[in-house]
């Protein structure tokens, strides 16, 4: 099973045919393709982002979390009436 030529959308080096180069090369070389799990999870990662999407997600959630953590250590905003807790 072959890949594209290996050219972008724009000309020049598509961004993730190197990792496609080092999996498949691996894979060709190798007697047992599981040796090959890291270029191949190289390889995915370049096309879809999910290691960067988790961690970007979980940036934000701290960031979000010590932001309210903030609000609230330094109480109600001026002008704005709060309701008892009647809890």
């Amino acid at each position: 099973q072959a890949m594209a030529s290996g050219f972008g959308a724009h000309g020049g080096v598509g961004r993730c045919y190197p990792f496609w180069q080092d999996f498949s090369n691996c894979v060709k070389n190798c007697e047992d393709p599981s040796h090959c799990m890291n270029q191949k999870e190289d390889y995915f990662e370049c096309l879809h982002h999910r290691k960067e999407i988790t961690r970007m997600n979980a940036i934000s959630a701290e960031i979000r979390r010590q932001q309210e953590e903030k609000d609230k250590a330094a109480g109600p905003k001026p002008g704005w009436f709060s309701f008892p807790s009647f809890s």
